[in-house]
């Protein structure tokens, strides 16, 4: 959410960084707002105070022996106890109007974020590995023959409908192996402390990282009221939700390996063909809670991280950095990580790292304070550290072979017990 008075103190800049993600001046209307709103909490101030004024003389005119004077005086009071209350919840409702305009708009680009409209203005900044050249035409990850056996969309869409999975045999040993692989990765390599959290969370929760109000249709919600998280984000950036922390307990860095469940809403007929763009889905997130001052550096070491996976895994990818246009609702940079994929003949994103300043810590009262300091906003962060299943799609892709088979990366034969490929029948060798 964003700071009221930073944009009563410079409402050009507030319209100009909106302007960069292709929004109209929104200043106007919310220091309209604003002003009603703070005209009533001072009207219902003076109020008050004419009361509790109203209050002290009611009992020296009854002391005197003026019953006029006691009347009028005890009149004015239950007047001016109606007024305020009146006035209050006027403000009250301003105010909910105001939480809501703000909590419905972007946060404002970095300036280090390029200008752009859409994907097409994102800007390569590093590339790593060469794609391998095949000589057989590559196929997707759906299609190469000893996927198939362990990669089952029509039962899974008798299970549940369309954008599902049911993996099995090899093809599933692979997918575990690789979220093992990232945790291990991440807790032993990179600093990051494990976590397990649930995966049903309250509004309070998704209104904290900005899946609502505006994006509850990506999500689903079950009849009892929670909400399936898109990514553990939600869950490990809440965990400082209305919490002051010591200065000296940061940062926090943490990841969690969970289901994710996505609605995909504006998703119609893109990425139709096997499992990229899932409605369930595994995911090992990485979240840092981080000091202003250290947020960029952060977001850097987190590209990083992911980037550690990738390279690990043999899997060539490029990196760029987001334009404003492009950019999620809570970032003010981006950095996507896309591995290449033999089979599309294109790289696709397989991570999102994000620096989100103080924008979430603002909508959750997430703070830290310094010995003798005032309690300040902290920075949170997030980034895949990968999304499993596209990582599984990405190793399978990169390491076909002409006969059907896999040749799988080094980094993950311990993790299956020495198994080195997947054979064209399904099977681990």
């Amino acid at each position: 959410m964003h700071d009221i008075r930073a944009i009563r103190t410079n409402p050009e800049a507030f319209d100009a960084a909106l302007a960069r993600r292709g929004l109209s001046p929104q200043s106007p209307a919310i220091l309209k707002l604003d002003e009603a709103r703070r005209a009533r909490i001072h009207a219902a101030e003076t109020a008050q105070a004419e009361q509790n004024k109203a209050s002290k003389e009611v009992g020296a005119a009854k002391g005197r022996g003026d019953e006029a004077e006691f009347e009028r005086l005890r009149a004015l009071v239950s007047e001016k106890k109606a007024e305020v209350a009146a006035m209050q919840t006027e403000a009250k409702e301003l105010d909910q109007q105001l939480t809501d305009m703000l909590m419905g708009l972007p946060n404002l680009p970095h300036p280090d974020a390029p200008d752009g409209a859409d994907e097409n203005d994102n800007v390569e900044i590093r590339r790593w590995g060469t794609p391998r050249a095949f000589d057989f035409k590559p196929m997707e990850h759906f299609e190469i023959t000893g996927v198939q056996p362990g990669m089952d969309f029509e039962t899974a869409a008798k299970l549940s409908g369309s954008r599902f999975v049911v993996l099995t045999g090899g093809v599933a040993r692979i997918h575990r192996a690789l979220a093992q692989f990232m945790l291990d990765t991440h807790t032993e390599e990179h600093g990051l402390s494990e976590t397990w959290t649930p995966v049903l969370v309250r509004d309070e929760m998704m209104l904290g990282t900005g899946q609502l109000p505006k994006f509850g249709e990506d999500s689903y919600q079950t009849r009892e009221g929670w909400w399936l998280v898109p990514t553990a984000e939600v869950t490990l950036t809440n965990i400082v939700n209305g919490e002051t922390v010591d200065e000296s307990a940061l940062p926090r860095r943490m990841v969690a390996h969970t289901q994710c469940f996505r609605s995909e809403a504006g998703s119609a007929g893109r990425d139709t063909a096997g499992m990229l763009r899932q409605h369930q889905f595994e995911k090992v997130e990485m979240v840092s809670i981080v000091h202003p001052d250290k947020s960029m550096d952060e977001h850097d070491r987190m590209t990083g991280c992911a980037e550690a996976i990738l390279e690990k895994l043999e899997l060539p990818y490029r990196t760029v950095v987001l334009c404003a246009g492009d950019m999620g609702f809570g970032a003010i940079k981006t950095h996507d990580l896309e591995v290449w994929l033999p089979g599309q003949d294109n790289y696709r994103e397989i991570s999102s790292v994000s620096i989100c300043g103080d924008f979430q810590a603002r909508r959750m009262n997430a703070r830290f304070k310094s010995e003798g300091g005032k309690p300040e906003f902290v920075h949170t962060l997030n980034g895949s550290g990968l999304a499993v299943g596209r990582c599984l799609i990405a190793v399978l892709e990169n390491g076909q072979q002409a006969d059907g088979s896999i040749t799988l990366p080094a980094a993950l034969h311990p993790y299956l017990r020495g198994k080195t490929r997947l054979l064209a029948d399904g099977s681990l060798a």
